[in-house]
């Protein structure tokens, strides 16, 4: 009986639980001395070359309407190129070019009744699974890049001959003093990507998993250890994830799984199984997730790229989730025509930027979509330019020229862009999207248009909606957002309902962004009522008794004078003791303030503590194309005034004729007086 006993190493705890699912996955087993022989016998071979060309053997191609098979020539040629990747250049150089021949093909010659022909043979059937073959084995013994000694992943999976994924598989209960045995997995995973280890097995690879029986992370070629990734699943059931797990295997698919190992290891696993249903560990959930055949060819087609900065990415599971539930949405159309819209709630850090060119690239290679243009929104300068720089990097825009061309330079250009262009994507700024919707020329009723607006919380106001529906009366809007929304906000309003949310705390529990820590902490506030009555009184010199009363009743709440000098004093004077007893030396810290003046007042007081440097950052006024140059934020009630009174506004003239009817209007001087107690504005004399 002792052979029955719990077994915790890694054979037991992790490799043949892995094994035994992936063949209930549909991935047909080969022994390692099977293995050997699909690639010739020789060890410094990672291709199964033998499953390749019994593959393209069946591909055939077009011409004239008919359809012919493969020439040896063209089989030995499409072979020596997929077995011979340029290293020279590194190894993320050499899987990129790999991925590209997966994705689109490889060009041959043939010849057809004496004529030359170029056919395009696809490697891999993206569309039809089934089409191809699936096999795995452990134990692959691949000789180094000196052609020493050998490194042996535990698991590796092939894809119609071609070794996709690599997994290492480690006990659970690991030496302490080595750390947690997933990333020991991954550490060695790291170690054989070197240059003087096996780098042309991971010229194929796609996915990269480290597993331990309990627990498993993923990654791709070149992922650093803290970016490998936790996966939580949202469309395979529990129950269904159980019924995958403890699916039964036939005699014959276990008895080629066990023949070439010792006898007790099928008893202890058929012991395993007699005493009942097996419960879905955090290893099997990632498995099936990732490995199942259908998601594994989304993860390798759709959410993959190389970002020339970063390397390569492969999607994680918000990232998926969200466009799978946004791609859905996007098909469904309303009762004019016109596409569906929706938020993407992603929290910060959870890369929104690159679920953008995920979703960009998914476009693409949905047939019902591919026809549609993408015009890209934001409402920063900086965000445009790390959005164009973000999608040509991972080859949205293939070239210079396409960057160009994809960049809307005034309201004018997006006018003609959206009226006429045909750009598969366009970039603008929201103040040029409100300039070109005023041009007769900006208008498109195509429902194939998606219009991806980041930071939409913060740039759609009521008017800039209502203008680019006009514009794009059918396109489908698609914001996105990591600002946690309220039940009734306004963002929901405008472009439908939260479509996907991947909020703060799911972050970090997934440890992709640091904790939040809060702690209250209350400084002595008794505010000295006589003062504050003289400062009023000084604010509202020459207003009527009736009109001071209105004001008081109106602004009588504490919130009004949150930015009085005391309270600030008092503030700052909290903070600069609790930091410098409390927050190691070394370390910073950061105060926000609800206005300019405040911040200038807090660093006021916080020089005069003494007791640590402070510097004040804050943002240029707004002046770019189409801005008004009334503040609506800094200044509500004068906004609201001065378009009641003037219309439009003038830039150049507007401070200068705010100054002059600022002694000559009451009703000015009381709206200013009111900004000035909201939001700590200064009046047009002081600015001036």
């Amino acid at each position: 009986m002792e052979q029955f006993a719990p077994k915790f190493q890694e054979e037991y705890a992790a490799k043949i639980p892995a094994m035994t699912l992936l063949a209930g996955l549909g991935w047909s087993f080969l022994s390692p001395q099977e293995a050997l022989a699909l690639r010739g016998g020789k060890q410094d071979r990672v291709v199964l070359r033998e499953v390749l060309r019994d593959v393209l053997s069946k591909r055939t191609f077009q011409h004239a309407g008919k359809s012919y098979p493969l020439s040896e020539n063209s089989i030995d040629n499409i072979i020596s190129h997929l077995c011979s990747p340029a290293l020279n250049e590194g190894l993320r150089h050499a899987n990129e070019a790999i991925y590209n021949h997966l994705m689109y093909g490889i060009p041959v010659t043939e010849f057809v009744d004496g004529k030359k022909v170029t056919p395009t043979v696809s490697i891999i059937d993206w569309q039809n699974p089934d089409n191809n073959l699936f096999h795995f084995t452990e134990e692959y013994t691949v000789t180094r890049a000196g052609g020493f000694d050998s490194r042996r992943p535990d698991l590796v999976c092939f894809v119609n001959g071609l070794p996709l994924v690599v997994i290492e598989a480690k006990r659970p209960d690991g030496n302490s003093q080595k750390g947690p045995t997933i990333n020991e997995g991954i550490s060695q995973s790291l170690r054989n990507q070197r240059p003087d280890e096996v780098p042309h097995l991971f010229a194929y690879s796609q996915l990269l998993l480290s597993v331990n029986g309990i627990d498993g992370r993923y990654g791709t070629v070149e992922t650093p250890e803290k970016f490998w990734a936790a996966w939580k699943e949202e469309d395979i059931s529990d129950a269904d994830m159980l019924a995958l797990k403890n699916k039964s295997l036939d005699d014959a698919t276990l008895q080629h799984l066990f023949n070439h190992r010792d006898k007790r290891d099928l008893s202890w696993y058929q012991n395993l199984i007699a005493g009942g249903e097996l419960m879905v560990t955090g290893q099997d959930k990632l498995l099936i997730s990732l490995l199942s055949k259908d998601r594994l060819f989304d993860m390798v087609r759709y959410f993959t790229i190389f970002d020339k900065k970063i390397g390569k990415i492969v999607g994680r599971y918000q990232q998926v989730f969200g466009i799978k539930r946004l791609l859905e949405r996007i098909q469904k159309r309303n009762s004019k025509g016109g596409r569906e819209g929706g938020v993407i709630w992603h929290t910060t850090g959870s890369g929104k930027s690159f679920t953008m060119v995920f979703l960009s690239k998914a476009l693409i290679l949905q047939e019902e979509l591919k026809q549609c243009r993408v015009i890209v929104v934001t409402d920063r300068v900086d965000l445009e330019n790390q959005l164009s720089k973000t999608f040509a990097s991972g080859g949205e825009l293939s070239s210079k020229k396409d960057k160009e061309a994809a960049m809307a330079t005034s309201g004018k250009r997006l006018a003609q862009q959206i009226g006429k262009g045909n750009e598969r994507i366009i970039f603008t700024l929201i103040q040029k999207f409100n300039s070109a919707t005023k041009l007769p020329e900006c208008h498109n009723d195509s429902p194939n248009i998606i219009v991806l607006i980041d930071e939409g919380h913060r740039s759609q106001g009521g008017e800039n909606n209502i203008r680019m529906n006009q514009a794009l009366p059918n396109a489908s809007f698609v914001a996105f957002t990591g600002t946690p929304l309220l039940k009734d906000d306004k963002t929901t309003n405008k472009f439908g309902p939260i479509v996907h949310a991947y909020t703060m705390q799911r972050a970090v529990e997934d440890k992709t962004v640091t904790p939040l820590l809060y702690e209250e902490r209350i400084p002595d506030l008794d505010v000295n009522e006589r003062a504050i009555d003289a400062w009023f009184e000084r604010m509202t010199d020459g207003l009527s008794d009736e009109q001071k009363g209105d004001l008081k009743k109106k602004f009588s709440r504490r919130g009004q004078v949150y930015g009085t000098d005391e309270r600030i004093q008092l503030i700052a004077y909290d903070i600069a003791h609790h930091f410098d007893k409390n927050i190691d030396e070394g370390l910073k810290g950061q105060l926000c303030c609800d206005s300019k003046a405040s911040a200038i007042k807090y660093k006021k007081y916080l020089d005069e503590v003494g007791l640590f440097e402070s510097a004040v950052v804050m943002s240029s006024p707004d002046t770019r194309e189409g801005n008004t140059s009334v503040d609506e934020k800094t200044m509500p009630e004068v906004s609201k005034w001065w378009k009641e009174h003037v219309g439009s506004s003038d830039e150049q003239n507007y401070t200068k004729e705010l100054v002059e009817r600022f002694d000559k209007d009451p009703e000015l001087k009381l709206l200013i007086v009111v900004d000035k107690l909201l939001t700590g504005f200064d009046e047009p004399k002081n600015a001036v």
